[in-house]
C-alpha cells in the first residue's frame, strides 16, 4: 500500500506563521489545475503500480478547489493509479470555506475526512495569527461537517502563543472534545524563518515564545487527552482507537507516497525527490510535458536515522529487533546502549525490545533521537 500527496498552493491570506508553500494569488488556478493533471499522468509509473490506500490534499487551502476540480482530479488519480475502494482521502480545509453547500459539494467528490484549521477557538488568537476565520466559524463549521456526514475529523490547534494561558489552553482542547472530534493535531507555536512573525519578532513589536509555556502546555494537553480517552499515538496527534490518520501514520511507519504540485515530496522506499517551489516554473515545465524537481538517493545510514526519528515520535516507538534485522547487530547494541542514560533519567521505557519515550521524554523527542543517529 501506498499514498498520494497533492499540494494546492493557494491561500486567501498568509497566516502569520505559516512557511509552507503558497500564493495569495489565485490568478494561475486554471494553468495548475492543468498542469497538476498532466503531472498525475506522466508520473504514473513512480510507485510501481502499488496500491492507493490514502489521498491527501494539502496546502495552501485545498478547500479552495470546487467540487468539480476535486473531481477532476480523481478522473485523473483513477486513470493512473490502482485507487483502494477504502481509501482514506482527506481534504485540508479552512473554517471559513466549509459552508452547508460546500460540504454537500465535497461529499460528491470521495473525500472521506476533513483536516479543519482551527488552530484556536478565541477570536483575539485568530486575529493575532491572521487567520481568515473567526471564532464563531470555528465552531460552526465543525457542526455543519457532523450535519453533513463527516464524522472522520480532525483539527489542528496551536499552543505556546504569547497570550495563550493555560486556562485558553484548555478551554480550547475541551471545546475540541466536547464536539466530539476523533482526532486532534496539537503543535507548539514555532518561528519560522522569514516568517511575517519572525519579522515581528525582531523589530520586538510582539512577544517571543516562551519554551517554558510551551512545555507546561504540552504536558498539560497530554494529560487532558490521556483522560477523554484519547491515544497519543505520535508526539503532535491523539485519537480516539480506530480513528487514526492513515495517511500520516504510513509517513511515520516509511511507506512510499507520491507527491503532486508545487514543493510537494515523494519517497520510493530508496530515495526522496521535492518538486519546485514556484508555480509558474511549476505550469510552465508540465506544459513541456516535464517535470522539475530535485532528488536525492537515500544512504543506509539515512534510512536508519529517518527509522529512529520517525519511530520515538510514535507511541509504539523504536524497535530494537527491526534495526537488528534492517540495519544489523551493531546498530542494534548500538542504539541499546545510547538509550540507558535516558530511561535511566525516565525519559525513555523499554518493552518487549522496543524504545517508548515518557511524557517527560517526548519533551526532548528530537534531542534524543539525534543523540541515537548513526
Amino acid at each position: 500500500m501506498a499514498g498520494i500527496y497533492i499540494h494546492v498552493p493557494y491561500c486567501k491570506q498568509a497566516c502569520h506563521y505559516c512557511n509552507f508553500y503558497f500564493s495569495t494569488s489565485l490568478r494561475s488556478k486554471n494553468d495548475f489545475m492543468g498542469a497538476l493533471l498532466k503531472e498525475i499522468s506522466l508520473q504514473s509509473a513512480y510507485l510501481s503500480k502499488e496500491k492507493i490506500d490514502t489521498i491527501y490534499f494539502g496546502g495552501g487551502t485545498p478547500s479552495l478547489l470546487s467540487g468539480k476540480e476535486i473531481a477532476a482530479i480523481f478522473t485523473q488519480l483513477r486513470a493512473s493509479y490502482d485507487i483502494s475502494g477504502t481509501a482514506e482521502v482527506t481534504l485540508e480545509a479552512n473554517p471559513d470555506d466549509l459552508l452547508p453547500e460546500k460540504l454537500e459539494e465535497l461529499k460528491d467528490t470521495g473525500i472521506n475526512r476533513l483536516s479543519i484549521g482551527i488552530q484556536s477557538f478565541f477570536q483575539e488568537d485568530l486575529l493575532w495569527m491572521n487567520r481568515a476565520h473567526t471564532a464563531e466559524q470555528s465552531v460552526a463549521c465543525i457542526k455543519n461537517a457532523q450535519a453533513a456526514g463527516f464524522y472522520n475529523l480532525t483539527i489542528d490547534l496551536i499552543y505556546g502563543t504569547p497570550g495563550l494561558t493555560d486556562a485558553k489552553w484548555e478551554a480550547n482542547v475541551q471545546q475540541a472534545i466536547s464536539l466530539g472530534i476523533p482526532h486532534l493535531s496539537c503543535y507548539a507555536l514555532t518561528v519560522e524563518p522569514k516568517t511575517a512573525l519572525d519579522h515581528f519578532i525582531k523589530a520586538k513589536s510582539v512577544s517571543d515564545i516562551d519554551p517554558e509555556q510551551q512545555a507546561r502546555q504540552f504536558l498539560l494537553l497530554m494529560d487532558w487527552m490521556e483522560a477523554a480517552g484519547y491515544d497519543h499515538y505520535e508526539i503532535s496527534n491523539f485519537a480516539k482507537p480506530g480513528w487514526r490518520s492513515k495517511h500520516n501514520s504510513a509517513y511515520w511507519q516509511g511507506k512510499k507516497y507520491l507527491g503532486f504540485g508545487p514543493s510537494a515530496h515523494s519517497f520510493d522506499g530508496n530515495s526522496r525527490q521535492w518538486n519546485i517551489s514556484n508555480n509558474a516554473i511549476y505550469i510552465q515545465m508540465l506544459e513541456k510535458d516535464m517535470t522539475s524537481f530535485e532528488k536525492e538517493v537515500l544512504t543506509p545510514t539515512d534510512k536508519l536515522n529517518e527509522y529512529i526519528m520517525t519511530s520515538l515520535r510514535t507511541m509504539e516507538g523504536l524497535d530494537i529487533d527491526h534495526v537488528k534485522e534492517q540495519f544489523g547487530t551493531e546498530a542494534a547494541e548500538r542504539i541499546s546502549a545510547l538509550s540507558e542514560v535516558y530511561i535511566n533519567a525516565g525519559n525513555m521505557t523499554v518493552h518487549h525490545k522496543k524504545l517508548q519515550l515518557t511524557k517527560k521524554g517526548k519533551l526532548l523527542a528530537d534531542g534524543i533521537a539525534a543523540d541515537l543517529f548513526s
